[in-house]
């Protein structure tokens, strides 16, 4: 009799949870301390509360009990990755699991009850606080709730092909509920004098967050029963002034993945060293001009000035760094390489470090109100 081979886990064709629960320690080690006591059950079960990311990180090894079953291992599966998702997309080393909770693992089943328990975990994980995991939040909206309606989205285009219209109806509906409190917070900002700097911060992450959606439909599979649902929340969630002022302004070339900070390790060790939205980055650069390892720091911006061009927020984080304390950020030079001594010393570096914080964040004030009362094109096109 042949040997019965043992069964191969749902995840078995890609990262393991082993290695996924390693990656957010060494993205976010300040976040072990907030873990509470490992729990019995399913993670698609404990995902469900306000603190269901925290929940899911702590009783991770639950998805290896033997008795669950594939669909099981399915959810519990989606359940990690969105947690981890959710723990460091704002870090400096996200886990790259974007793909699977937007797609792949909504494309793995056509259990209608799977998809339903995948999606109430997805509507949930809009509650999730990111209290100690962001910077970023601005009057109330992230980046992180566009990453929840993108795997919102996903599932969504997956229960519309199977018709599943209750469900359906209300991923579509907390879509568009997102949608108008991120438009309606946006316009009230506008209203506003003296508060520019949060406008252009809004603007950047609505675009973002647009994008987000769409790549969250990106897996749909266009029909005449998906399209119409398709068409409809891009024109919905289009943030047009939006978009332009994010383009118009020059936030477009800040980007978001900070590349040439994932190397700094040093940045991984506290909530308080997270990166802010870019360009206004003076008072993080003042912060990490304290730590001990501001050299690689200050190394890692430098370089990211070479790559980036266009960018201002790593010019901004320097002069941080220099204006609170000359004689910190003389010390943290002399320990860079000569190649980054030299261009600190240049005039183009010197040109845009000398500029002060005031007469910075005044041009950007200014840059905001006239891209908000300028006149649109027919059609902003999408960030990248």
């Amino acid at each position: 009799m042949p040997a019965i081979l043992p069964r191969s886990p749902a995840w078995s064709t890609w990262i393991s949870p082993a290695t996924l629960r390693f990656q957010v320690h060494n993205t976010a080690p300040f976040l072990d301390t907030r873990l509470a006591a490992t729990e019995s059950g399913r993670l698609i079960e404990l995902g469900l509360s306000v603190d269901g990311h925290l929940r899911i990180l702590a009783s991770w090894e639950n998805i290896l009990e033997p008795h669950l079953t594939p669909s099981e291992q399915l959810e519990d599966y989606f359940a990690l990755c969105l947690a981890c998702h959710h723990a460091t997309v704002a870090t400096f080393v996200p886990t790259d699991v974007d793909t699977k909770i937007r797609g792949i693992l909504w494309r793995e089943t056509k259990d209608p009850e799977v998809l339903r328990s995948m999606m109430r975990l997805a509507l949930a994980s809009q509650r999730w606080s990111d209290d100690g995991i962001s910077t970023r939040r601005v009057r109330g909206v992230s980046g992180h709730d566009g990453e929840h309606w993108s795997a919102i989205a996903g599932g969504l285009g997956q229960l519309l092909e199977m018709g599943d219209r209750t469900a359906s109806d209300e991923a579509i509906a907390a879509i568009e509920a997102e949608i108008e409190r991120e438009q309606h917070i946006f316009e009230r900002t506008a209203t506003e004098r003296g508060v520019e700097l949060d406008l252009l911060r809004l603007a950047m992450t609505l675009a973002h967050n647009r994008g987000d959606l769409t790549q969250g439909m990106g897996f749909w599979k266009r029909t005449p029963v998906t399209t119409p649902v398709m068409e409809h929340l891009q024109a919905r969630g289009s943030f047009e002034r939006a978009v332009f002022m994010y383009q118009q302004t020059g936030l477009s070339a800040e980007g978001h993945r900070h590349y040439p900070l994932r190397a700094v390790k040093a940045l991984r060790r506290s909530p308080q060293l997270l990166l802010p939205l870019s360009p206004f980055l003076d008072d993080w650069g003042a912060t990490v001009g304290e730590i001990e390892e501001s050299h690689e720091v200050l190394t890692a911006l430098v370089e990211g000035c070479q790559k980036l061009p266009g960018q201002q927020g790593y010019y901004r984080a320097i002069a941080g760094m220099r204006q609170a304390g000359s004689g910190a950020f003389d010390r943290a030079a002399a320990r860079t390489p000569n190649a980054t001594q030299r261009i600190l010393k240049g005039g183009e570096m010197r040109k845009m470090i000398d500029l002060g914080r005031a007469s910075f964040e005044a041009m950007m004030s200014k840059r905001a109100r006239t891209a908000f009362t300028m006149r649109m094109p027919e059609k902003a096109a999408d960030p990248d």
